[in-house]
């Protein structure tokens, strides 16, 4: 492994969510910056990348409810969780509280928790079984924390995403970043038009760090 890979992450990023909601590509979009179909998670994958000056682990779960208990272990000292379910199925929206509410337990206690929809491009918005405000109120109630002014000013933590035509994507990962891991003003005029753009640097089973954020 490289000295960047080896580097401790300032933030640790968790995705839950049911089997072939989409997680591994929403995450794959980001990185990469591109759209391919991946296979199934088993246990968990892990990404590192920078943004601005600071190191961001990634780390992907499987869905599949066998691996229920690892996704626990992973969750432990997690600073944001993205919570992902496909618009296309309510049910994989009903088990965001049942399946990993407990699960959530593990992180922060100041974890964000970011409701995401996936496959926003397959979505029939007339026949839709979970609103956006659904979707929104959701994000509220995991995150009691946050106070109407930042709600007015920042948004909720609700994305509808299309990993296959990008959309939204970049913006959930940046809304994340912003929160938990603020840049200065002097910050934000370095990296201007480069914290979301470096490449993947390392994939690894293993790594992660710890810091309280949000």
């Amino acid at each position: 492994m490289s000295q960047t890979g080896k580097r401790k992450a300032d933030l640790k990023v968790i995705i839950l969510g049911d089997y072939a909601v989409g997680k591994t590509s929403l995450i794959c979009r980001y990185i990469d910056g591109k759209f391919q179909k991946q296979d199934s998670t088993v246990g968990a994958a892990f990404f590192f990348k920078p943004w601005g000056p600071y190191n961001i682990a990634v780390w992907d779960t499987a869905g599949d409810e066998r691996y229920s208990g690892l996704s626990h272990f992973y969750c432990r000292s997690a600073g944001a969780a993205i919570l992902a379910f496909d618009l296309n199925s309510p049910k994989t929206f009903e088990s965001l509280w049942a399946r990993f509410g407990s699960i959530l337990e593990a992180a922060n206690e100041d974890c964000l928790k970011v409701v995401v929809g996936t496959k926003s491009d397959e979505l029939d918005q007339s026949t839709r079984d979970v609103s956006a405000e659904e979707g929104r109120r959701l994000a509220l109630e995991l995150n009691p924390e946050l106070d109407q002014a930042y709600v007015e000013r920042c948004g909720a933590p609700y994305f509808e995403t299309s990993a296959l035509k990008n959309e939204n994507v970049t913006e959930m990962f940046e809304y994340i970043f912003q929160r938990c891991l603020p840049l200065s003003a002097e910050q934000q005029r370095r990296f201007k038009g480069k914290v979301s753009t470096i490449d993947l640097l390392e994939e690894s089973s293993e790594g992660g760090g710890r810091k309280k954020c949000c």
